[in-house]
């Protein structure tokens, strides 16, 4: 039997929650408060339409510096034939915002106005002329704004339900107002559970966890329009989070309860709604983000004290409450799919709607037939073809949802689908910004990293994603990326890349560039505890080796050796676990998940860990030549010769940059 009360499908649990809350009264604008016309309006939502008050301009007025003056009387008015005015009777003078004289209906710029005076200088001042000559007729209410040329009094200036921007605030003041009339800021409660978690800025001991995920939900929360409150982190006691949830749920609209949502011995967030309130869903089809809990807290006590108008909700008997998973990226999409719709409903503002695009999958995704699966993806458009690359799908990951470009819906029924079907992406970027994307399939390398931050500086994005060489060399012949860094070797002659071109990428133009040079060897613990001092020591039965996927280039150079030396793989203990980027195997290393692994030395030094040098190789940049001679990537070959890149390559660890820019091969 299940553990969650049902594992429902997402539509049928947003249902659920939405007709609670309609049963609540809790399914509309919470409330109305007035506030001052300042910048801090700026974001709110307008709760009443904004009818004007007055017209802008509310008079007839000058839109230049000149004479204010009958058109007609400036008929027949021509270069050969210029008409004389008065001053006083026929024309005034005016500056620009001046009302006009009622009998006025037309001003003439001053640039076109001849003086007949002695004294030559045309101005307003009682010593100007008494006379002018025009060389040109002017139309009726030529260089004037009518008297509400931008807003005629009573007319719609904004709707209700409608975010204010900067503009929007200068035209309610030309309107009349002082004051506006907005929704409430829905209030949120956001309290983290778990013995194991410590604020930010704690000494981590092992077991310990970061509490973030409260930052990240009250940010969320806040760009969506409400005004989130963080509390302390409220260890696993059924008593004590009962006690906080009850206490938070008098003074807020809405209680987020973070991590406690599966069916663990201290997972007691479902209980905790169940004793206090309706346990509405334990569980949704979505992944990631499945333990989900939705239901309503009853109050006890009414809220005493307080404005009914900015308050109507308060009357309502319950705060509706989300148990959120505690794996960061389950916790944001939770707040996304869930809580954004209800806090539009309480702003009432139109939910956010993500720009959506449909594009290539580079690689096969496999998803639970049953869920409604979401993936994060980079996107790169590459040729006429926007690509979606699949980010880490770990849920703990949350530097897949920094890198990520939108979120690749899979629904529920499909289970994956395979390299270059189409998929419909929600995007987080502009098509703007995707334009500037250079797309990088292919090894990883530390130097990436710094190439992405200083392409930044160049009004470029490197998104990369890490697939191993030859994974990069097949995406460029799928025409999926426009470069791929790649160290194979040729265990034939030695050389680098060039013969795996050939076999991968058969009649594609090509320009290679050696990016680096660097060191390869075995990363291990600090002090080397195991005294792993060579190839031949991985058949140790004591060393725990950690290794890269099948097609990376160290996973190539490591074979290479192991068949000079006459070593199998089936004599190294780990050689099938695998990690697929040199920073992932120093991770492994320094967490205790192994003894050892080959990798490069920048690695090791990012997390403190010992490096035993073994080979040199270089890394190169194999690039079509269709894209190497586009604009999108002139920035990053003006960069091979930067010296500031190159001195930020220089000083991470087992690094040759002397190498970097040289052509390898161009065909």
């Amino acid at each position: 039997m299940s553990v969650y009360l049902h594992d429902i499908p997402l539509s049928q649990a947003q249902s659920r929650l939405r007709e609670a809350l309609q049963d609540a009264d809790l399914w509309r604008v919470l409330s109305v408060e007035s506030i001052p016309l300042d910048e801090n309006a700026l974001g709110r939502v307008t709760a009443e339409p904004i009818w004007a008050e007055i017209s802008s301009p509310h008079y007839h007025a000058s839109a230049m510096d000149g004479f204010a003056l009958r058109a007609v009387s400036t008929n027949g008015a021509m270069p050969s034939a210029p008409v004389t005015l008065f001053i006083g009777p026929e024309a005034q003078y005016v500056d620009t915002g001046d009302p006009l004289p009622e009998w006025a209906n037309a001003v003439i710029p001053i640039e076109n106005v001849e003086s007949l005076d002695e004294n030559d200088q045309i101005t307003k001042d009682i010593r100007g002329p008494k006379t002018i000559r025009i060389r040109a007729a002017v139309a009726p209410w030529s260089h004037v704004r009518p008297l509400g040329e931008d807003i005629v009094a009573t007319q719609l200036v904004l709707p209700a339900g409608h975010t204010l921007r900067p503009a929007d605030l200068g035209a309610i003041a030309a309107s009349g107002h002082q004051t506006i009339r907005v929704a409430r800021k829905p209030r949120v409660a956001i309290l983290p559970t778990g013995t194991e978690l410590v604020p930010i800025g704690s000494k981590l001991k092992s077991g310990d966890i970061l509490e973030y995920n409260s930052l990240v939900m009250a940010a969320q929360i806040k760009s969506m329009g409400g005004e989130p409150t963080r509390y302390p982190i409220t260890k696993d006691n059924f008593d004590s989070i009962c006690e906080r949830v009850l206490e938070v749920a008098q003074t807020h609209d809405l209680v987020l309860l973070n991590a406690g949502s599966s069916a663990g011995a201290e997972d007691f967030s479902s209980k905790v709604v169940e004793k206090l309130g309706t346990l509405l869903v334990h569980g949704v089809a979505v992944r990631p983000g499945h333990p989900v809990i939705l239901g309503l807290i009853n109050r006890q006590s009414p809220i005493e004290n307080r404005r009914s108008e900015n308050l109507a909700a308060d009357t309502s008997h319950v705060t509706p409450i989300i148990g959120v998973p505690g794996y960061p990226v389950s916790a944001a999409l939770t707040i996304d799919i869930f809580v954004e719709a209800i806090i539009a409903k309480w702003l009432g503002r139109p939910p956010l709607q993500l720009p959506t695009e449909t594009a290539t999958l580079t690689r096969k995704i496999v998803s639970p037939a049953g869920d409604d699966d979401y993936v994060r993806v980079a996107v790169g458009k590459v040729g006429d073809k926007l690509l979606a690359a699949p980010l880490s799908r770990g849920a703990g990951v949350i530097t897949s949802l920094v890198q990520a470009d939108g979120l690749a819906l899979i629904p529920s029924g499909i289970q994956g689908l395979e390299s270059g079907e189409q998929v419909k992406v929600h995007m987080y970027r502009s098509k703007a910004e995707i334009e500037k994307t250079i797309f990088c399939i292919g090894s990883h390398d530390l130097t990436l990293d710094l190439l992405a931050q200083f392409l930044a500086d160049h009004d470029r994005r490197l998104a990369s994603a890490n697939v191993g060489s030859q994974g990069g060399l097949i995406a460029l012949r799928r025409g999926e990326a426009h470069l791929a860094g790649s160290h194979l070797l040729d265990p034939k002659d030695g050389s680098y890349n060039i013969s795996y071109i050939r076999q991968y990428m058969p009649n594609v133009p090509v320009k290679v560039v050696a990016l680096v040079g660097r060191d390869q060897g075995l990363i291990v613990k600090k002090g080397n505890p195991k005294e792993v001092k060579n190839l031949g020591d991985l058949t140790n039965p004591q060393v725990q080796f950690v290794n890269r996927q099948r097609g990376a280039g160290t996973r190539v150079l490591l074979d290479y050796h192991l068949n000079l030396s006459g070593m199998t793989p089936d004599s190294i203990l780990g050689y099938n676990q695998e990690e697929y980027t040199h920073l992932g195997v120093a991770a492994a290393i320094a967490s205790g998940r192994a003894d050892c692994g080959l990798g490069i030395a920048a690695a090791a030094q990012a997390l403190d860990l010992d490096f035993i040098p073994l080979f040199q190789e270089r890394y190169d940049l194999v690039i079509p030549k269709q894209h190497a001679e586009s604009e999108l990537l002139v920035p990053l070959f003006d960069l091979l010769t930067d010296r500031g890149f190159r001195e930020a390559v220089s000083q991470l660890m087992g690094y040759d940059v002397s190498v970097m820019g040289t052509i390898i091969l161009e065909d």
